[in-house]
């Protein structure tokens, strides 16, 4: 058993010469999605205090608190961010030849990261103001919503659009890994695929949210409700049209329901239409549309009374 473990270790160990595809030996580490969960904690905990945790706040201490969540964020991040910016300074960490890559300038990838998590942390009041009209858009549009409270601790919803304003903002400051490490770990726990790179306006609400996928140079305005299963997406492009907007434009006070699938990004959807169920879009929707399938026809037959 042991001499058949050993060998299987061996042939492991030279897989990762062989094919690559582990953390960089020289160098800074990858940021770790273990810390990258706990920050992300640490961000609800500051949006939404004493939503997340056993602590009961009072005046007394929800200073102290709030500091503490801070400081934690801000330490914690930066040497992620940092961890990521040199990763990209440094490329794949390998020559042609197999030999070390010069990791580039830590130091500066250091204060770089500080930079950008202060910046991040001072747009913290304007976050929580647009996330207070996302639970607003919530609780005014589900009838079921019984309070506020409730669509705060209990709609995936809203928390894949809160990570999702932290992350689009790292991922407008340049920040390599970190925003998809945040929004792969949401998209995993709320069946909610947000890319980082999409621009959402205010309001914004996605009701039973499970199988929502929106990409990358989406652009949504403010007052839109998407329901469950809906798909904004590019259709199939090149790897060299990366850089086009792929993605659709969903205007202000529009309504998508379940399972519609809206693609490209030369399509338009209007000012205040309403796209129906299981619709597939590839083109501009004119403002004020109403856009659904025709129902096929049915019959209903009464049950026959026993004699």
């Amino acid at each position: 058993m042991a001499h058949t473990l050993d060998s299987i270790i061996d042939r492991i160990f030279d897989s990762y010469a062989a094919i690559g595809g582990i953390n960089h030996l020289h160098g800074p580490n990858l940021p770790s999605m273990e810390s990258i969960i706990r920050i992300i904690y640490d961000f609800e905990s500051v949006m939404f205090p004493g939503f997340k945790t056993e602590e009961s706040l009072d005046e007394q201490n929800l200073r102290c608190t709030l500091g503490e969540n801070v400081h934690r964020i801000v330490r914690s991040l930066s040497a992620e961010v940092c961890k990521s910016l040199a990763f990209a300074a440094r490329g794949d960490g390998v020559s042609s030849d197999g030999s070390c890559v010069d990791p580039g300038d830590r130091e500066g990838s250091r204060r770089d990261a500080e930079t950008i998590t202060l910046t991040l942390m001072e747009k913290i009041p304007d976050i929580r103001k647009r996330l207070r009209m996302d639970v607003e858009a919530a609780f005014a549009g589900d009838p079921a919503a019984k309070s506020r409270e409730e669509v705060i601790l209990a709609y995936p919803g809203v928390e894949a659009v809160l990570i999702h304003r932290i992350a689009h903002e790292l991922w407008q400051m340049k920040v390599p890994l970190i925003p998809r490490m945040m929004s792969e770990y949401i998209h995993g726990k709320t069946g909610i695929d947000i890319h980082p790179g999409a621009t959402i306006g205010d309001y914004f609400f996605i009701d039973h949210a499970t199988g929502v996928v929106i990409g990358e140079t989406t652009i949504i305005g403010d007052w839109v409700k998407v329901y469950q299963g809906v798909t904004i997406g590019a259709l199939s492009v090149k790897k060299d049209k990366a850089n086009v907007k792929r993605h659709p434009t969903i205007e202000d006070e529009v309504t998508i329901y379940a399972g519609a699938t809206i693609l490209g990004g030369n399509t338009v959807i209007g000012r205040g239409s309403v796209i129906g169920g299981n619709v597939w879009i590839t083109g501009p929707v004119p403002p004020g549309s109403k856009i659904y399938n025709r129902p096929v026809d049915y019959v209903h037959r009464r049950p026959q009374s026993s004699a």
